[in-house]
Parts: C-alpha cells; structure tokens; sequence
C-alpha cells in the first residue's frame, strides 16, 4: 500500500474550459498529492464548481490535462442527494452495492457508518422525507465515506448547516483524513473552513475569466488550528491584496 499512496495523485495541467462562446476557466493548474486537502475559494461566477466537476469527470475537458491515479473517489454536494425511495441505510449503502458487495455486509458496513457520524439506530429506517438538513447531509457523508475512497470530492457541503453541526463534521471528516490518509479538493465560500482543513488554498479570481489569482500553504498540522489560530490566519490573508482583488473587497 506504502508504494500506491506515493503514486497517487490529482494532477490538473493547463486547463481551459467554455460553455459555448463563454470562457469559464483559463489555464488552470496544480497538484493535489495524497494524503492532502486543497480547498478552492473565490467569488460567485469565477468557476470553483465548474473546476471541481471536471476533476470528476463530471465535466468533459475542452483544453489541457487532467491525470488521476486515484484508486477510487466519491463525491458530496451541497445538497445531500438522496434517493427519496429508500431509507438512511439503503442511501448509505449504494455505493456498496454498486461495488457487488452482498446485501448483508453491505447493510452492516452502512450500519456502522451512520452511528459514526452521529445517526441513531432509530434513524436507519427513515426516509429522506422525514430527514432534517442535517440529517440528510449526515447520511450524505457517511453514503462518500463508506466505500473508503481514496479521493473525495466535496462541493460547498458545510454551507447550509448551522455552526454546531458545522463544526462537528468538519471534526469527523479530519478524523477520516488522518486515519485513512484520505486526499481532499472542495470548494466553498467560508475562508476560515478552508483554512481549518486545507494543506493549500487556491484562489480564484473572476474576471475577466476565471483563474487561478494565489494559492496559500497552511502548514500548522490539522489538530494544532483552534479557532484563535483559524481567526488569526483568516485575519492575515483577508488582508493580502490578492485576496482584496480577487473578492473585489474595500477594505479600510
């Protein structure tokens, strides 16, 4: 295992990328290597989702190289995405299955995860509907993390929780990242997220097309950013004139 997690790796090369006559993004690169969380922040327009979809494949490239030697990836949106026709274990569970795993073992690993992330064994035979938001992005979570990706995919997934419940995931996803050596790329709005969890931040600025304005290094260990130390790094780079530009903020 030791000589796969030295291959392994996201590399974006050159990329460009339109909607028809529209340029979204324009020579995009960087490397996310294993083991590592880049998180991808910038204003609304400036194409973080459209960069995240095409290191998917949810996107199909127009210019430049994308190489990923991941063993396997998953993905968590914004919103949870679930199947409203089966229950919390059976959402879990579908990646499971799609791997060909047998029923039983696919209900117990899906068991296991959803007490992890904080489901209770009342939760397992509810259906989407009688989820709150939490909930749901709870069983959103657990449904990426329960194959035991090697890369994970996060699309703004913190964005619609309340502060507690917020900072509770963010807890376990870290727990998840040390334990199983998982990598990271994400987007999202909430700077001081970014700086909690990432290895790199890049920055994207809009105008006039999207590209790449900065990329900052957080080199304090994950376990080491309390939230004086999340405050005062988050002061720091708001400060920085990169940022300034790409956020278009006045600052006085």
């Amino acid at each position: 295992m030791e000589k796969l997690d030295n291959i392994e790796k996201l590399i974006v090369k050159n990329v460009n990328f339109s909607f028809g006559f529209k340029e979204i993004l324009k020579d995009i690169s960087f490397t996310l290597e294993k083991g590592k969380i880049i998180s991808i922040v910038g204003p609304s327009g400036g194409g973080k989702t459209t960069l995240l979809h095409l290191c998917s494949k949810l996107l199909k490239l127009d210019e430049g190289e994308i190489k990923n030697s991941f063993i396997s990836s998953s993905f968590a949106f914004q919103e949870a995405r679930l199947l409203p026709w089966k229950n919390v274990i059976d959402n879990i569970a579908l990646g499971l299955r799609a791997k060909g795993l047998k029923g039983k073992i696919c209900n117990e690993e899906a068991q296991n995860i959803a007490l992890k992330f904080g489901l209770n064994k009342d939760d397992f035979a509810k259906f989407p509907k009688d989820l709150s938001g939490g909930m749901k992005q709870r069983v959103s979570f657990a449904r990426a993390l329960v194959v035991n990706p090697s890369l994970l995919f996060l699309d703004e997934p913190f964005s619609a929780l309340d502060i507690g419940l917020k900072k509770e995931l963010q807890n376990l996803l870290i727990k998840n990242i040390e334990e199983k050596n998982l990598s990271v790329l994400f987007i999202t709005h909430d700077l001081m997220e970014a700086i909690k969890l990432s290895d790199e931040i890049i920055v994207l600025k809009a105008k006039p097309v999207g590209h790449i304005k900065k990329i900052f290094k957080i080199d304090e260990k994950r376990i080491l950013r309390d939230d004086e130390f999340v405050y005062n790094k988050t002061v720091q780079i708001l400060k920085d004139k990169d940022i300034i530009s790409s956020f278009e903020l006045e600052l006085k």
